[in-house]
């Protein structure tokens, strides 16, 4: 079960955190992988290591605000593989401000990055998955797109990662007559080389013996397996899911 031979997969946001380790799941799985990132030189690292796994990777400088940067990497993917199989959303970033002090900047720039950019990626690479009568795409939104929180205030992050949710939903129902899946994986606090050192702190080990059931954050790795279900054709029947990975946060 979960082989992806033969398969290409896009992800963004891969040259580093979450992104990275799913696309090297998805090589693990036997997918040619297409890694998109502002950061080309982490992505042709990126490159190499793949490739030893006996796969293709195709590393492609793209900002995922850019409609013409994701055009043209929609190209250059077709052009090369002659189809898309799965498109993995995971680029974003977030200014963290509160409701009362978010200026429109901040507001403006995180739902761009974190929102705007999974539409216009599916929108995209969903035309291509319709040649072909096949898609698979995830969009990796938040568990704080389904509920608030009391450790931070982020209210543009909680918003957009909420619209992603009921985006997923909405294109689920829409492209479900081309045989494409959409689904969302809301992970929970997870270890990348960005979030390490805050997380390894003992104020949030206290916070997440307090709110997280596990009492623990993610490790890496631990969100690929979710990923590899949504990407594989055993999930053919599972669309317009929400999944969440969050050791628990949500259930309490």
């Amino acid at each position: 079960m979960f082989n992806l031979k033969g398969r290409v997969a896009v992800v963004t946001g891969a040259s580093s955190g979450l992104g990275k380790q799913m696309a090297r799941a998805l090589a693990e799985q036997g997918a040619n992988v297409v890694v998109l990132a502002r950061r080309v030189e982490r992505l042709e690292e990126l490159k190499k290591e793949l490739e030893k796994k006996k796969v293709k990777c195709l590393p492609i400088k793209c900002d995922v605000t850019n409609t013409e940067d994701i055009e043209n990497a929609a190209k250059l993917t077709e052009k090369t593989f002659k189809k898309v199989d799965i498109l993995i959303n995971c680029a974003g970033a977030s200014k963290d401000k509160g409701v009362l002090e978010m200026t429109d900047e901040e507001w403006d720039f995180t739902i761009a990055t974190d929102l705007t950019s999974v539409f216009k990626m599916t929108r995209a690479f969903a035309n291509i998955m319709k040649k072909k009568k096949y898609g698979r795409v995830i969009n990796i939104a938040s568990m704080y797109g389904l509920v608030g929180n009391t450790a931070i205030s982020t209210i543009a992050y909680h918003s957009s990662k909420g619209g992603v949710v009921n985006f997923t939903r909405a294109a689920a129902a829409e492209l479900a007559k081309y045989n494409i899946t959409v689904n969302a994986i809301c992970p929970g606090y997870f270890e990348t080389e960005l979030t390490k050192a805050v997380l390894d702190t003992p104020d949030f080990q206290a916070y997440a013996k307090a709110t997280v059931p596990l009492q623990r954050y993610g490790k890496e790795g631990e969100l690929n397996a979710a990923a590899i279900f949504l990407a594989s054709d055993e999930a053919s029947y599972v669309t317009g899911t929400i999944l969440t990975v969050d050791g628990g946060y949500t259930c309490v």
